[in-house]
């Protein structure tokens, strides 16, 4: 019989008497994938807030105070400093007192006032390419709010009111950790196949007890899935864990079902699993696969799964490059489940290729066994 219960059920409690007797890499299992949640989760945030502002105001008049309230009120913007002129201004800046700088020129309510186009100069500390980016982007959007309120002042007159009413769908606050949770959970399934799955084998290898496994009646698919379905529980309750604690540390919302959540995560970990027991079949040396598994999971889940990095970004060869990764397809299910509430039929695509990558690391690692075992 190829399949046999019995042996299957000794080779799994074989593996669980094994994970338990290494408790440390048991518990470094369950510890790192929650270090790793809390540390992107608060450190990995490009959300910015109360960025130090500097402000010139030479106009001294209402609507200039009016511009520089906007700026105060932000939950963006800290105006922590009030300056006399441009010299002062990139003293701040040079000092790192001031990442923007604000200068309004004397004449600026009187060409309002006249209906003429006038100007603001924004300066803003670029050796933060990313935060000065940022910054920017804040900055045009409250240029906006107050173009906006102008123009509805001018017209006012003639019975006319310009409301502009933004609404970002399903992250109305534009949370940066809303995105970056959900992803977290393809980081911590990736840790697990590159420190437990792609040493498995290999330990059977270096430790001699391989050649005691083929003496006995076990068959490929009965060791593969004995060393498997514990490395499966473990992952499990990682999961668990990954969203228990994105929901009650940073509120993430889960508007999908969990039981989609669960079954897509599932696939996936079974995919990576597979794939490090390939890599662990492969090498037959612990450490050798165990850096492998790194080099080839976890870093490609990191930067090319869209996860930290916007895929449409990336040049034209990257882009197809991450076609191979199956991070990149079950980041995007996490992501559309989590914040959008999607079902099934919105996703079947990256899940019918995530189920691809899966049977493609089942079969390949069988078959690789039963070459090693000849």
């Amino acid at each position: 019989m190829i399949f046999n219960p019995r042996r299957l059920k000794a080779m799994v409690i074989k593996e669980f008497i094994h994970i338990l007797r290494d408790w440390r890499s048991l518990f470094l299992a369950i510890a790192i994938p929650v270090m790793l949640i809390l540390l992107f989760g608060y450190a990995l945030n490009t959300d910015l807030k109360n960025i130090p502002t500097a402000v010139a105001d030479l106009s001294g008049t209402p609507q200039s105070r009016e511009l520089v309230s906007l700026f105060d009120g932000s939950a963006y913007f800290n105006v922590s400093s009030r300056v006399a002129g441009y010299n002062d201004m990139q003293s701040l800046m040079r000092k790192k007192k001031a990442l923007v700088g604000v200068i309004i020129k004397k004449d600026f309510a009187e060409k309002i006032l006249r209906g003429e186009p006038t100007e603001v100069q924004v300066l803003i500390d670029g050796s933060d390419a990313n935060t000065g980016r940022m910054a920017l982007n804040y900055v045009q959007a409250l240029s906006v709010i107050y173009n906006t309120k102008l123009t509805a002042q001018a017209v006012r007159s003639d019975g006319v009111k310009i409301n502009v009413l933004p609404r970002a769908w399903y992250n109305q606050g534009m949370v940066s950790t809303y995105m970056i949770v959900p992803g977290i959970l393809a980081i911590v399934m990736a840790v697990i196949a590159a420190m437990l799955a792609s040493v498995t084998v290999a330990r059977e290898w270096e430790t001699g007890t391989m050649e005691q496994l083929i003496s006995t009646p076990v068959t490929r698919l009965e060791l593969t899935f004995g060393k498997f379905i514990p490395l499966y529980c473990i992952g499990l309750a990682d999961i668990i864990i990954a969203v228990w604690l994105g929901r009650l540390v940073f509120g993430v919302p889960m508007r999908g079902n969990p039981a989609l959540l669960f079954f897509v995560a599932t696939m996936f970990l079974t995919g990576v699993l597979f794939f490090g027991l390939l890599l662990s079949i492969t090498m037959k040396k612990q450490v050798l696969a165990n850096q492998i598994a790194l080099v080839t999971g976890f870093l490609p889940t990191m930067i090319l799964s869209g996860f930290v990095f916007t895929i449409a970004n990336m040049p034209l060869p990257i882009q197809f490059l991450t076609y191979i990764f199956p991070a990149r397809y079950f980041v995007a299910m996490l992501k559309s489940i989590y914040l959008k509430g999607v079902g099934i039929e919105i996703i079947y695509v990256n899940f019918l290729f995530l189920c691809a990558y899966t049977l493609i690391m089942i079969v390949a690692a069988n078959r690789r066994l039963k070459l090693r075992l000849n």
